[in-house]
């Protein structure tokens, strides 16, 4: 696990500084190690490569794992950031086929495979990464980012830089990218309190989509695809017998008890963050199963009305894992916000919990944790497969009255509707015809409200800013409406939010954290099964809980569902009040006031403060005015 990153230039010099400066930005996700190293081409012409790395040992943590990375052979460079899980597969593979091996890390066999398949080598990992290799045969250079989109890769061109880098922040750091705000990603983060990629918030970085890969030769780019979660149609059942719907959830438990068993594979202790759970549990469970030791990592507050640390303690010894609570306080949650905020890449509304699990965590000494994200979105945790296809219903009725009728029947619900967030969501969908239903669902601000607070925003950067939603919205319409959901949750929230604030606030205590849920294969195998398999009105996550054949105890499974969850409407009532005041009010006299209306800015602190706005819009402000400020970044 590493940060990365990497400049490239035709007919110019990488300067020595720059490269060192850029790549100490990313210390804090590799304390370990660091390296950098110039490639100078001259094939068809001039060329100055620059790789840089910071690593966080985890395989082979000798110096042979150390990188950048060249391989004597082929004389290909890499920088590398990840794991790559059944590596040792793949290295027999190579091995058969002469490849010879000085270590022992999955950075060396990744080169090897390059060097053996090419672009091909895709198709044989199974892990998360994101890694630049330098073709000294084809003279160019070739990006890759996994399946799911666990790792982060960010790239840039400049004049006649071509750069790229694990961080947003890094490529900022080169002194050769503006740090000039996207108008596009300010009307995406309004949208969902995160960015979807491949937007950014800053003008002309671009995020490298999952399941994609990208190459520079002769100073021209091409991005393409080579995975996507959507199933072939051939694969997709709509329909089985008990015997093949046996048959089909043997093959998903042997799938997933593989995934997270292959997820371990490492030279540290290994953790695994214990909520209590249905997703955590499963993890848990599956080990235990498996005979192997496994040590549990639960925080808990405190204050006895968020602590529920006795569903992690039960889990603990039903498995009879080796169980280590964290004690925090509200008092430290506060304390950490200004340095969550710091650790933000991108700006988004969530991430706290996540930067304070993983504090505490690294803190105990563990290096290497597995986490149950993406659960939900794979196996129908949320209240989003229930309620998005009564939304898709309700649209379609809509549809059916002509569009000169829907704004004022919009007008007339909202005149007999409390003004709430989710009555303005209602009426928006009554009034208009949104991209799809699910985007009001996961939005932050409805498309009127944004409206409102943009100012100086054309409408090409709101249509920019939309079609990310339909090139996703696009994969998953012929699936049907719980695999839709599925997929765009995986897509859009998971990816962007959960993911993202995973990456970044793991990796800024040095921490690396797996996702085994996740894994492509599993996943693939899931959406190609019929959405109806995911839900029961007596049992959540039917389709996890029963693969596991009653490995799960009955409180976990039936207990209302909950996550690490933090008093942000309360704090921000009390504690917080006057500093996220603050910070709106200098949103009127910051660059932000050129492109924000500080009327409509005020508007929603004081629904706030009415009680008819939740938290989350105010935070999501506050967020975005102090990550500008912090990272010295104009409109």
């Amino acid at each position: 696990m590493c940060g990365i990153f990497g400049i490239v230039t035709r007919n110019a010099s990488v300067g020595p500084d720059l490269l060192e400066r850029a790549t100490l930005s990313l210390a804090h996700r590799g304390p370990d190690d660091s390296g950098t190293v110039i490639i100078r081409d001259t094939l068809p012409e001039p060329v100055e490569v620059g790789f840089g790395s910071r690593r966080l040992a985890i395989l082979d943590v000798s110096p042979l794992g150390h990188q950048p990375m060249q391989d004597p052979e082929s004389g290909n460079w890499i920088v590398y950031n990840g794991e790559i899980y059944n590596f040792q597969v793949i290295r027999k593979k190579l091995e058969n086929h002469g490849a010879c091996f000085a270590g022992h890390s999955d950075t060396e066999v990744l080169l090897k495979a390059y060097a053996r398949w090419g672009e091909l080598c895709l198709d044989e990992l199974r892990g998360m990464f994101a890694f630049a290799i330098w073709d000294a045969q084809r003279h160019r250079l070739f990006l890759a980012r996994d399946p799911m989109g666990i790792k982060p890769l960010y790239y840039c061109s400049v004049g006649p830089y071509f750069l790229f880098a694990s961080e947003i922040r890094t490529l900022l750091s080169t002194g050769l990218i503006p740090r000039r705000l996207d108008r596009a990603g300010l009307a995406n983060y309004l949208a969902f309190g995160s960015l979807y990629d491949p937007i950014t918030l800053i003008d002309g970085v671009s995020a490298l989509l999952p399941g994609h890969c990208l190459t520079w030769e002769k100073g021209r780019v091409r991005d393409a695809k080579y995975w996507d979660l959507v199933p072939r149609m051939d694969h997709v059942r709509s329909e089985a017998t008990q015997k093949e719907r046996t048959l089909l959830q043997e093959d998903v438990y042997a799938t997933l008890t593989e995934a997270v068993r292959m997820q371990t594979v490492s030279d540290v202790p290994v953790g695994v963050f214990l909520s209590g759970g249905i997703d955590s549990s499963s993890l848990a469970g599956i080990l235990r199963n498996g005979g192997a030791d496994v040590d549990t990592f639960s925080i808990v507050f405190r204050e006895s009305e968020y602590n529920e640390g006795e569903y992690s303690r039960m889990v603990a010894k039903a498995f009879g894992t080796c169980h280590h609570e964290v004690l925090i306080s509200q008092h430290d949650a506060l304390e950490a916000i200004p340095f969550a905020l710091r650790a933000m890449d991108q700006p988004s509304i969530d991430g706290l919990n996540t930067f304070l699990i993983a504090r505490q965590t690294r803190a105990a000494g563990i290096k290497v944790a597995l986490s149950g994200l993406g659960g939900d979105e794979l196996f129908a945790g949320y209240s989003s497969f229930r309620d998005v296809p009564r939304m898709e219903r309700f649209a379609r009725i809509c549809s059916l009255f002509p569009g000169v009728l829907r704004k004022p029947l919009a007008h007339i619900f909202s005149l007999f509707a409390s003004d709430t967030d989710q009555n303005r969501k209602l009426t928006a969908l009554v009034g208009s015809n949104p991209s799809h239903p699910y985007f009001l669902y996961r939005g932050l601000f409805t498309p009127a409200g944004r409206s409102s607070l943009l100012r100086s925003v054309g409408e090409q950067d709101i249509t920019r800013a939309d079609a990310v939603l339909q090139t996703n919205l696009e994969s998953a319409r012929d699936l049907d409406p719980i695999n839709r959901v599925s997929y765009l949750e995986a897509r859009c929230y998971m990816l962007n939010t959960l993911l993202r604030d995973a990456d970044v606030m793991s990796m800024a205590h040095g921490l690396e954290v797996r996702v085994p849920l996740i894994d492509h294969l599993l996943a693939a195998k899931l959406i190609a099964l019929p959405g109806a398999w995911k839900l029961d009105d007596n049992t959540p996550k039917p389709l996890l809980v029963n693969v596991l054949k009653g490995a799960l105890p009955d409180e976990i499974v039936h207990r209302k569902k909950s996550g690490f969850t933090l008093p942000f409407e309360r704090w921000m009532r009390d504690e917080l009040h006057s500093e996220v005041g603050r910070g709106l009010q200098n949103m009127a006299t910051g660059s932000l006031a050129l492109l924000l209306d500080a009327s409509a800015v005020q508007e929603v602190w004081n629904g706030f403060d009415k009680g008819t706005t939740s938290w989350s819009r105010p935070w999501s402000l506050y967020v975005l005015q102090r990550w500008c400020e912090v990272n010295s970044v104009e409109v």
